[in-house]
């Protein structure tokens, strides 16, 4: 767990992350949850609509009559048909904005340039028409960001967040030397890596990655899990 101004992060593996602040449960794309007994969500954020990031058990274990579940237009299926107890849905796309009392959420496009699903047409895994988001979080003036699935792109420049989650396995995503590349452009006061773990991705690229950035405040986190 790492904390910050009375915001406590735990990671939970791969893209995963269950924030505590002003006294609320947020999750960020649940997947594969190795720790039992985690408190309900008061606000579930879905990336996009991959079953490692809009996962249904998952979300259907952390959601109750009093969750607000969150993603773009391409989740909005899963969210209302898939996930049996939630107060509601709401939609957040890319350059739009949520307030949810206790956070305010905005979101940028999240998608990959040069990593294909079929090379010869190039396809990309996580394509920019999707509609795929990078979350940001602002809790009193603290600002979370959460890249999701997605390579080093312009929509990320000089974001200046006050803490950035970036993935850096390289499956489907950035590798580490371009997430060290996407760090600078970035610019946050922390950078936590992630998209490593629950079967995608070497945790070892962790430390690989903070030793990359020696100038920089790179905090990698323990996976927790019982």
């Amino acid at each position: 767990m790492y904390e910050y101004e009375g915001i406590k992060i735990h990671w939970l593996g791969h893209d995963a992350f269950w924030i505590e602040a002003k006294g609320k449960n947020i999750y960020i794309d649940p997947y594969k949850l190795g720790k039992s007994n985690l408190p309900s969500a008061d606000i579930i954020i879905t990336s996009h609509e991959h079953f490692d990031h809009c996962n249904a058990e998952a979300i259907n274990i952390l959601s109750s009559e009093n969750t607000t579940l969150v993603g773009p237009r391409i989740c909005q299926e899963i969210l209302n048909t898939q996930i049996t107890k939630k107060h509601e849905v709401l939609e957040l796309n890319p350059d739009e904005h949520l307030d949810l009392d206790v956070v305010k959420v905005t979101a940028i496009a999240a998608y990959n340039t040069h990593r294909f699903r079929d090379p010869e047409t190039q396809t990309p895994f996580h394509p920019k028409s999707s509609g795929h988001i990078g979350p940001i979080l602002n809790i009193d003036g603290v600002r979370i960001y959460h890249a999701g699935d997605a390579d080093k792109i312009p929509e990320m420049e000089n974001l200046k967040p006050t803490i950035a989650f970036i993935p850096v396995s390289g499956t489907y995503v950035m590798d580490v030397e371009e997430a060290v590349e996407a760090a600078k452009s970035i610019k946050a006061d922390i950078t936590i890596p992630m998209h490593v773990g629950r079967g995608i991705g070497d945790l070892s690229f962790l430390e690989e990655f903070k030793a990359k950035l020696p100038d920089m405040e790179i905090v990698t986190m323990e996976l927790e899990e019982d």
